[in-house]
């Protein structure tokens, strides 16, 4: 398994989320080869922690890694008496944030450090970052490395088991049997789901929603249940870190959250493991924004969330990122050779505001270049690239 670059350098006990197979245990269990190992999908260690929570915790001595335990949050109870009481130093991994969060910050707080783990960055299998996406230009040649490598980082994703298969037969199968598993059936018993025709039916809605406003009742009625238990799911999802949303910015803090929201995927590979088409440009934009959460969940983006803008006539920003001290407007755009419309959205939204704005268009060309106030950069650029926000 290649090295990670997410950072674990705290003195005290670490909250571990991120989805199914992003390698959250791998990276556990080679940074800390000498911590107590147990994990809650096991049946025998899941019965032990629900009937005596204090004793299962006590059994693992000082040092231990908790895998999965989501599957019971009040073991944090428990956890917390061992770091009060005996100096107990534990690192707990979580698939799933459902009750889990609520329960860690009753118990927890102060005493533990609560990191994401996602799907590899783009890149990240090959090394340490190389340069600031934002900031440092690429040289040409890793460019075009960057380049022949983007159409199958597009297609099946960045979970480290597909990156580490040696075939496309292989990726594919990888894909597939996430799909029929931890996409689904184990989603419907982490989250207590029933329907596992909605739940196909909601990955395919979404996947064909990338781009578009989040339209909770149409995604009901095409799924044909209920508009709660559309809502349920959609949120089943986010907890589980399989998806994300994007809300709408303004710049007034009070009204921040007021605009609807985006939904993408954690992970292009996702798509396709349902087989759902995507347009380019649709499949383009996923992959770019969700590398740029990744980064934002590994602190490398400092600010709280990503966000995108819509005016009242429809003008788009795909991605809005405000680090409180600057603001970047970030929009996507497939073509290789980007005209002036294609840069009027950011220019226009640079034109309504006094406060600094860095405009941006990822766009699928190999160079460098500025437009007016627009900065054009490779997507390739990403491969191996950091950020700096400001």
């Amino acid at each position: 398994m290649f090295t990670r670059w997410i950072d674990l350098s705290t003195d005290k006990s670490v909250l571990l989320l991120g989805p199914r197979r992003s390698g959250k245990t791998t990276l556990l269990k080679r940074r800390f080869p000498d911590y107590e190992y147990a994990t809650l999908d096991d049946l025998d260690n899941l019965d032990w922690a629900r009937s005596d929570p204090k004793g299962f915790v006590q059994s693992l001595g000082k040092q231990a890694i908790i895998d999965e335990i989501q599957r019971h949050p009040l073991l944090t109870v428990a956890v917390k008496y061992a770091i009060d009481e005996e100096n107990a130093r534990f690192l707990m991994t979580g698939s799933s944030s459902a009750g889990l969060l609520d329960a860690s910050a009753d118990s927890l707080a102060g005493r533990i450090t609560i990191r994401s783990l996602t799907t590899a960055c783009w890149g990240e299998d090959a090394g340490p970052p190389t340069h600031r996406v934002f900031e440092e230009r690429v040289p040409l040649k890793q460019l075009k490395q960057a380049q022949r490598q983007l159409a199958d980082a597009m297609q099946y994703g960045q979970f480290p088991e597909v990156l580490n298969a040696t075939s496309v037969e292989d990726k594919i199968e990888v894909l597939r049997n996430y799909r029929d598993t931890y996409f689904t059936r184990d989603l419907m018993m982490l989250a207590n789901l029933e329907n596992l025709d909605g739940l196909m039916v909601l990955y395919h809605h979404l996947s064909r929603s990338i781009g578009s406003l989040l339209e909770s009742s149409s995604l009901a009625r095409e799924a044909g249940i209920s508009f709660p238990t559309a809502k349920k799911y959609l949120n089943s999802l986010m907890q589980s870190q399989l998806a994300f949303k994007l809300t709408g910015y303004q710049y007034g803090p009070a009204k921040r959250y007021v605009k609807a929201a985006k939904i993408y995927l954690a992970d292009i590979g996702i798509a396709t493991a349902f087989g759902t088409p995507l347009a380019p440009g649709q499949r383009l934009e996923n992959f770019v924004i969700a590398e740029l959460e990744k980064r934002r969940k590994l602190g490398l983006i400092r600010t709280d969330s990503l966000q995108h803008y819509r005016t009242g006539a429809g003008r788009e920003i795909d991605v809005i990122i405000d680090s409180g001290k600057t603001t970047m407007a970030i929009e996507i755009k497939s073509t290789e050779v980007p005209s002036r419309r294609d840069l009027r959205n950011l220019e226009d939204f640079a034109a309504t505001t006094d406060r600094p704005i860095r405009c941006i268009l990822f766009y699928a060309g190999i160079d460098y270049k500025t437009i007016g106030n627009v900065d054009l950069i490779p997507v390739a650029a990403l491969y191996r690239g950091a950020m700096d926000d400001g």
